[in-house]
């Protein structure tokens, strides 16, 4: 794991892949919870039997957002940063599902550091990411995610 506790450690990154997380498994309990959490509970997330028998996926497939919802905790796993006041979550671009991942799929994720912008002490960190699913050539995701990091002086 990457230990980062300033701005020119963070610089000294950019364009380095900074890691790549371990593998998660989805499951139908947590998609369930995202379901209720997010009042979609469409068919293709929610109903295994319906799933297996009419969707061209033959199982329940995770939300795409509750794909994208993991990027924060396994984010964790790759890089830690230190000697913050504040983390936030800023935005997100360039921004792709790429497949849909299955019930009991493992993923991970994959991150190189795109870009660093200085915004006179907060620092606008740009993170070129891909959720990868075990044994499939397409991930699920790719996208760049924007960290907003507040160091200590």
């Amino acid at each position: 794991m990457l230990t980062i506790n300033n701005f020119a450690e963070f610089e000294a990154q950019i364009g380095n892949e900074l890691g790549v997380s371990s593998w998660y498994k989805i499951t139908q309990e947590q998609i369930n919870k995202f379901a209720d959490a997010t009042l979609d509970h469409q068919w293709i997330h929610a109903d295994p039997e319906r799933a297996k028998t009419e969707s061209q996926f033959g199982a329940t497939i995770a939300h795409g957002y509750l794909t994208l919802s993991l990027v924060p905790y396994l984010w964790k796993e790759i890089v830690k940063v230190e000697n913050l006041k504040m983390e936030i979550n800023y935005g997100i671009e360039n921004f792709r599902f790429g497949q849909a991942v299955l019930v009991d799929s493992e993923v991970r994720l994959k991150v190189k550091l795109g870009g660093l912008v200085n915004l006179r002490g907060p620092i606008k960190a740009t993170m070129i990411t891909t959720l990868e699913i075990k044994d499939q050539k397409k991930p699920a995701f790719t996208g760049e995610i924007v960290f907003v990091y507040h160091f200590n002086a």
